[in-house]
Order: C-alpha cells, then sequence, then structure tokens
C-alpha cells in the first residue's frame, strides 16, 4: 500500500509525458554515444527498451524524436544486458521488439518512453 502511494506521489508530480522509473538500473557508459542497460531481473525485451528510452531522455537530453539503436544482437541470453547508441554505427538488425512494417534496430525515444507507460498501465 505504501509503494503504491509512494508511486502514486511521484507519478502525479512528474510533468505530464514524463516517465518515472522507480526501479532503474544503474547504466553503464560504453564507448562513443553506446550505453548498457544491464540485466536485473527482469528479462522482457520492452523494459530493455524502456529504460533504454528513460536514459536516453532524462540522462542524456535526447529529444523524444531522436532514435535509439539497439546494438545487442537479438535475441539475449539470459541474465545478459543489452547494449544501446543514440548512432547507428554498429547498429543490430532489429529491435527484438514485434514492429508493424520495417524493422532497422532501432525506436523513437517517444516510442520507448510509451512502452514504459505500457508496462506501468499493465502492473497497475
Amino acid at each position: 500500500m505504501i509503494r503504491a502511494l509512494l508511486f502514486l506521489a511521484l507519478t502525479a508530480a512528474a510533468p505530464a509525458g514524463a516517465t518515472v522509473l522507480l526501479d532503474r538500473p544503474s547504466i553503464e557508459a560504453g564507448p562513443g554515444a553506446s550505453f548498457t542497460v544491464p540485466y536485473s531481473g527482469r528479462s522482457g525485451v520492452s523494459w530493455f527498451w524502456c529504460v533504454a528510452a528513460d536514459h536516453a531522455r532524462h540522462g542524456l537530453g535526447a529529444a523524444r524524436s531522436d532514435r535509439i539503436w539497439r546494438l545487442s544482437e537479438p535475441p539475449r541470453r539470459s541474465g545478459e544486458g543489452l547494449r544501446f547508441s543514440l548512432s547507428a554505427e554498429g547498429a543490430a538488425g532489429a529491435t527484438g521488439l514485434v514492429m508493424l512494417g520495417p524493422d532497422d534496430g532501432s525506436i523513437t525515444v517517444a516510442h520507448g518512453l510509451a512502452i514504459c507507460e505500457a508496462i506501468r498501465g499493465f502492473a497497475d
């Protein structure tokens, strides 16, 4: 109950369209514009994209229209994190997400933040 109230207080205080991740793992910086979202007990590829988008937007100051590229080739092995970048250099051939239309290994920051909202909606 207390956790739910804390979550509601934090999300109510956030500006419209802001994503609040209470359980974001420590992001590991990589070379250039790359970073790794480490495995932290959650295993769905959607969760990794959500964390990557949150980090790109709030940690790196990326615009909602900027693209995030997956560098780790799918599929991800159990217990492994995923590498991402704000640059297309070295991008994987696919996101690992179910996509409608072509999948070039990237999504926009806004798309990733929408994944966060969907995950949070399913958790409520």
